[in-house]
């Protein structure tokens, strides 16, 4: 490790500082209020949370150290054609906020998997649980694997050392805390993210020439792309792939991934929880954009000397630590403020994946099947329980997270193949009403089989991916090793593309959608041969009225026809008579207080009086 890429000082005491107020977030929640004694504040925040804490949150969850290293790698890379994904995320938020997020508001949940459990049994409750928790576990250690990646990049610090620390440090804080800790530990991380950031986009800026020689480096050097619209689904990315089985990959997040869902049910109601989400959706593409740009801007900067190819850097998500080192050294403490960013948003992240995952296992497999009738006091104790556990598991998979090469594909691709299938589940439970327990059971099963697969099988039978050419013709003297020696691109794929090999060639971006269709599909089968549900005797609060939210304005009878036997109409008067009866309760409480307090004060202001009279007399 060059000696001129570590920490001073000044970078060390920011690095503890923003550490500190992120753990001080923590203790302060768990010390005051509730002190989250019970299970709604530990993990539903009481639901008395504001839009504004639900929506950075939201944002930080699943856009923090993975986007921040991954995205420029990504950009630096390939190029500029991953910027199509944020037409995907445009899909994503009203489909995630009017289809689904109504029906986990409706039922009114701690986990989104009880809604299965509505729908079918609790089985299936189960492996939706279960599902989540493998996923979920695997992502984290992803998470926790970046940053310490990044501190061992740029300061030597021994890579499983700082594992080790941030997962510890994760994990003891989250159980502190609760929910409300978490939410606003990620508003306060969002923020110090957008600033490092900007920080580093600025300064690139300023040192590479200005905006225009960045575009005109990136233009030379093959970066530039956007115009791929080939629909070959084993192509790795195309507009098709990113714009639109994009959409799967994030809807698997924003639609009916724990973590998320849980956010949504922090608030009060769920017009509350349609804004956080909609507000949400700028900090998305803002922040895709930005990073994408830092990409160009890295590139910009070794063009000519690439840092890989010379062995400065072992892997390409270690690019953005080395160019922030590099090219904001001389700011004292900024490298520390921007490493400290990367570092305190995976901790959120982590955290709020820890919380998610105490919920589901509590709600679904504890009280479910175990300890039935716990009090709320020790329902919270096991809870806390359960994160504690989940925080040790994800340190140790982070040795697998290890071997799974870029940490963007490698999240990406595991919401794909894990993801995929579970949203599949939901699809198959909301908008097919004549599906059944069976039949979901075998889509679930099956849209995992296939999905892991194709997975195992592209780790094997590694897929050719074109990558633009890189430089080493502008590298000074004593950057470049000894003993190194120029391998040539290999032009042609190492497989011959064809039969299985082919199968194993889809797109990380294409596998969620495949896993959806899968599990749609062989879950309408196998229930239309084991007796399908009858729409009619469907509780209609379980099943999306979707042809009614996309097509409000046609004519009754043809909304009719489209929900297929489920009563919705009846169900929604049943809700418009619900509404009137709590209103006039509402109105009846209002008017008792208030003959109440009058007659108490009347009370009052008489025996007040005959006091004075008394002693008048």
């Amino acid at each position: 490790m060059a000696e001129d890429l570590t920490f001073g000082i000044f970078d060390y005491v920011i690095f503890a500082a923003v550490l500190c107020v992120s753990a001080g977030i923590g203790l302060f929640y768990g010390c005051t209020g509730g002190k989250q004694a019970t299970t709604k504040e530990f993990l539903m925040a009481d639901r008395s949370m504001g839009w504004f804490p639900v929506s950075m949150s939201l944002l930080a969850s699943f856009m923090s150290a993975i986007t921040l290293l991954g995205t420029p790698a990504e950009v630096y890379t390939y190029g500029t054609l991953y910027i199509w994904i944020g037409i995907s995320y445009c899909w994503v938020i009203p489909i995630a906020g009017y289809l689904f997020m109504p029906i986990f508001y409706r039922c009114n949940l701690t986990s989104a998997y009880e809604y299965l459990e509505r729908r079918f049994n609790k089985w299936i409750r189960l492996a939706g649980s279960l599902t989540f928790c493998f996923q979920m576990t695997l992502y984290m250690a992803i998470v926790l694997y970046a940053p310490a990646l990044a501190l061992n990049q740029v300061t030597g610090l021994n890579l499983w050392a700082a594992v080790i620390s941030i997962g510890v440090v994760c994990t003891f804080y989250t159980t502190i805390g609760g929910m409300k800790a978490v939410m606003w530990t990620d508003v306060f991380q969002i923020v110090m993210m957008y600033a490092g950031l900007l920080a580093a986009l600025i300064q690139g800026i300023v040192s590479q020439g200005g905006f225009a020689k960045i575009i005109d480096d990136a233009y030379k050097g093959g970066r530039i792309e956007y115009d791929n619209f080939d629909p070959d689904p084993t192509v790795r990315h195309t507009f098709w792939s990113l714009a639109f089985g994009g959409v799967f990959t994030w809807l698997s997040i924003y639609g009916v991934n724990q973590s998320q869902v849980q956010r949504y049910l922090t608030v009060p109601s769920l017009k509350i929880a349609q804004i956080a989400l909609w507000i949400n959706l700028p900090g998305l593409i803002s922040l895709m954009l930005l990073c994408s740009f830092v990409g160009l801007i890295i590139f910009s900067k070794y063009k000519d000397c690439d840092p890989v190819t010379t062995k400065r850097v072992l892997a390409n998500d270690q690019l953005f630590p080395l160019f922030v080192m590099e090219t904001l050294k001389k700011f004292t403490g900024v490298p520390g403020l921007f490493l400290a960013c990367i570092f305190s948003g995976a901790l959120s992240t982590i955290s709020s994946g820890l919380n998610s995952l105490a919920a589901v296992v509590l709600e679904d497999v504890v009280l479910k099947f175990w300890v039935k009738d716990a009090s709320d006091k020790k329902a919270t104790n096991i809870s806390k329980i359960l994160a504690l556990s989940f925080g040790v598991a994800c340190i140790a998979l982070t040795f697998v997270a290890a071997q799974l090469g870029g940490v963007l594909q490698a999240a990406l691709g595991l919401f794909g193949i894990i993801g995929g299938p579970l949203l599949g589940l939901f699809i198959l439970a909301m908008f097919f009403p004549w599906a059944n327990s069976i039949g979901a059971f075998s889509g679930l099963m099956t849209g995992l089989i296939v999905t892991l697969w194709i997975g195992v099988g592209a780790q094997i039978y590694k897929p050719f991916v074109y990558k633009p050419p890189v430089s080493i013709a502008g590298c000074a003297n004593g950057t470049i090793p000894a003993n190194f020696t120029m391998i040539k691109h290999v032009l042609t794929a190492p497989y011959a593309n064809d039969g299985l090999i082919r199968f194993y060639s889809l797109s990380y971006m294409w596998v969620g959608c495949f896993g959806v269709i899968v599990v749609c599909i062989v879950g309408l089968l196998v229930s239309f041969a084991t007796g399908y549900s009858k729409p009619g005797t469907v509780d209609p609060a379980l099943i999306c009225p979707v042809f009614e939210k996309i097509c409000p304005c046609l004519p009754k009878r043809f909304q009719n026809f489209f929900f297929c036997g489920v009563q919705h109409d009846e169900f929604k008067e049943q809700e418009r008579l619900e509404k009137e009866r709590k209103k006039l309760e509402k109105e009846q409480i209002i008017d008792f207080d208030m003959t109440k307090s009058v007659e108490t004060i009347d009370t009052r202001f008489f025996d007040s009086r005959s006091v004075v009279y008394e002693t008048a007399m």
